[in-house]
C-alpha cells in the first residue's frame, strides 16, 4: 500500500471513532467518565474486552509464537477460563458489594491509607509502562510505512497518536469506550478471519484441508504433560493462566472498571463468563493463523524470520496481497488502540480518584482533577514512548517491559491477604514487602538454573504473589 492509502486507511478509522465518541459523550458527567453510569449492555462490554486483552503485542506476537511453542499457549488460554471464574464469583461481589469506582479503595478499608497508596501505584506504574509499549509499536509500524517518507519526525508521530486517542476520550472515558472497544475487536477479528480465509485460498484448502494440514504439521502440538523442566508443561501453563487473569483483570483498574459500568452485579457475572469464554476461539483463531503463515512461508520458499514477532507484519506486507496488507493495518490499529484508549481512561481514574483523592459529591472539583489527570497521563505516555524509541535495543525494552509485569505480583499477594485472613498488618510497612517481592523474584528467576536446575516461567507470577504474602504474615498484627 502506498502511505496516502495507509493514511487515508488511518484518517477514516480515527473518524469514525470520534463519531462514536460524539454520541456517546455529550452528556458525560464525571460518573459517566468513570463507570458509564453503570449502564452499558453486559454483552457490549463482554464483546469489547476481548479487544482491550488482545493488544497489539498479542495481535503480531501469537502468530510468531507458534514458531517455537507450537499450540500450547492454549494450556495458558484454558487457564484463563479459571481465572475468570474466580474473578466473577470473589472479586466481582466485592467491587459491587462495597460500591467501588477505583478497586484499589479496598485497601484503605482493608488494610490503611499506605497499603491502599501502595497498591494503586503499583498499577499505574505497570499500565503506564504498558500502554506506552503498545503505543510504540503502533506509532513505529506508521513511522515506517508513512510518516518516514514525508520525512517527518517520529515525535509528531506519536503526538499525534495520542492526540487522537486523547479527543475521542477524554469527555466520555469509560461510557465512549465500551463501544469504541467494541468496534475495535470486531476489526480485530476481522482482520484475523480475513487473513486466514485469503491464505486458505492460496493454498486451495477448506475447512477439512486446513484442520488436515495443521493436524498433521510440526506446529499441532497442543498438550505438554511429561516435561516437568519445559516452561510449557500443561500444569504451570494452566495455572499460570488463571493467576495471570485474576491479577490482570481481576486486580486491574483498567478491565474492572469496564465491568464496573454494568448495570448491576448479575450482568457483570454474565459478562465475565461470556468474556471468558469467547478469549479461548479468539486465541485459538490466532495460533491458526501463525500456523498457516509457517506454512505458506514454507510453501512459497520464503525464509521465516528469526524473530517471531516479525513473521505475520513480513509476510501480510510483503507476500500476501493489498487485501491482507490492509486488514493487518486495520487490525494493528484495532488491537493497539483498543488496550490503549481503556488504559488511558483508567490510569486517569485511578490516579484522580486514589491518589489526588477526589471527591465524586464535588461534580466541579473532580471533573477539574479528571481533565487535568487525563491530560497529564497523556503526555506521560508521550515521555515514556520517546524513552523506549532513544533506547532503541530490544532487550532493554523487554526487560522493562518484563519489570512492569513483576508488579502485578504484590497486588495478588496484598488481595489475597485481605480476602483469605483476618488479619491487619503494620500499615507503614506495606511499601516495602511490596517493592522488595519483585526484586527478590528478579533474583530467582535469573539463577534459577545454576541454583535449582529448572527454568521460572510465567509462574514467577505465583511465586511473586506467595512472597508478598507471606511478607505481610510477618508484618501482620493480630486483629482486636
Amino acid at each position: 500500500m502506498t502511505p496516502i492509502t495507509i493514511l487515508s486507511v488511518v484518517v477514516g478509522y480515527f473518524a469514525l471513532l470520534l463519531l462514536i465518541s460524539y454520541f456517546t459523550g455529550r452528556k458525560a458527567d464525571n460518573k459517566g467518565f468513570f463507570v458509564g453510569n453503570k449502564q452499558s449492555p453486559w454483552y457490549v462490554v463482554a464483546f469489547g474486552m476481548v479487544g482491550a486483552s488482545l493488544s497489539g503485542v498479542t495481535f503480531i506476537s501469537v502468530p510468531g509464537w507458534v514458531k517455537s511453542i507450537d499450540f500450547t499457549y492454549m494450556q495458558m488460554v484454558l487457564g484463563y477460563m479459571l481465572g475468570y471464574i474466580v474473578v466473577a464469583n470473589i472479586l466481582l461481589p466485592l467491587y459491587y458489594k462495597l460500591n467501588l469506582t477505583s478497586i484499589y479503595t479496598y485497601l484503605d478499608g482493608r488494610f490503611g491509607r499506605t497499603s491502599y497508596k501502595t497498591g494503586a501505584s503499583f498499577f499505574l506504574l505497570s499500565r503506564t509502562i504498558g500502554a506506552s509499549f503498545r503505543l510504540f509499536l503502533m506509532a513505529n509500524v506508521l513511522q515506517i510505512t508513512v510518516f518516514d517518507t514525508w520525512g517527518v519526525p517520529f515525535a509528531v508521530t506519536v503526538v499525534i497518536t495520542i492526540l487522537l486517542i486523547w479527543l475521542y476520550t477524554f469527555k466520555g472515558g469509560i461510557k465512549t469506550i465500551v463501544w469504541t472497544d467494541t468496534l475495535q475487536t470486531l476489526f480485530m477479528l476481522l482482520a484475523v478471519g480475513v487473513s486466514i480465509f485469503l491464505i486458505m485460498d492460496k493454498l486451495n484448502l477448506n475447512i477439512s484441508g486446513l484442520t488436515s494440514m495443521i493436524g498433521e504439521s510440526e506446529y499441532s502440538q497442543v498438550f505438554v504433560f511429561d516435561d516437568w523442566q519445559s516452561k510449557q508443561n500443561f500444569f504451570k501453563q494452566f495455572f499460570t493462566g488463571a493467576f495471570i487473569t485474576i491479577v490482570m483483570t481481576g486486580l486491574d483498574q483498567d478491565m474492572m472498571q469496564k465491568n464496573l459500568s454494568c448495570k448491576n452485579l448479575g450482568e457483570a457475572k454474565k459478562n465475565m463468563y461470556w468474556y471468558g469464554f469467547a478469549f479461548i476461539p479468539a486465541n485459538l483463531l490466532f495460533l491458526i493463523l501463525g500456523a498457516l503463515l509457517l506454512i505458506f512461508a514454507q510453501h512459497e520458499g520464503i525464509p521465516i524470520p528469526e524473530r517471531g514477532d516479525d513473521l505475520f507484519p513480513l509476510l501480510a506486507t510483503q507476500h500476501l496481497g493489498p487485501v491482507v496488507s490492509l486488514f493487518f493495518l486495520v487490525g494493528l490499529m484495532a488491537a493497539a488502540y483498543s488496550s490503549a484508549d481503556s488504559a488511558l481512561t483508567s490510569l486517569t481514574t485511578s490516579f484522580t480518584v486514589d491518589i489526588l483523592d477526589a471527591d465524586e459529591g464535588d461534580e466541579a472539583r473532580t471533573r477539574k482533577l479528571r481533565r487535568r489527570s487525563h491530560l497529564l497521563f497523556s503526555a506521560l505516555l508521550l515521555v515514556v514512548i520517546m524513552i523506549f524509541r532513544a533506547i532503541n535495543d530490544d532487550s532493554v525494552i523487554a526487560a522493562i517491559f518484563t519489570v512492569a509485569g513483576y508488579t502485578y505480583g504484590p497486588l495478588l499477594g496484598l488481595y489475597a491477604f485481605g480476602l483469605f485472613t483476618k488479619l491487619q498488618v503494620k500499615d507503614k510497612l506495606v511499601p516495602v514487602i511490596a517493592i522488595f517481592s519483585p526484586v527478590i523474584c528478579y533474583i530467582l528467576k535469573d539463577n534459577s538454573m545454576d541454583w535449582f536446575g529448572i527454568t521460572i516461567g510465567f509462574e514467577l507470577l505465583m511465586i511473586n504473589g506467595a512472597l508478598t504474602f507471606f511478607g505481610l504474615w510477618g508484618i501482620s498484627l493480630k486483629n482486636k
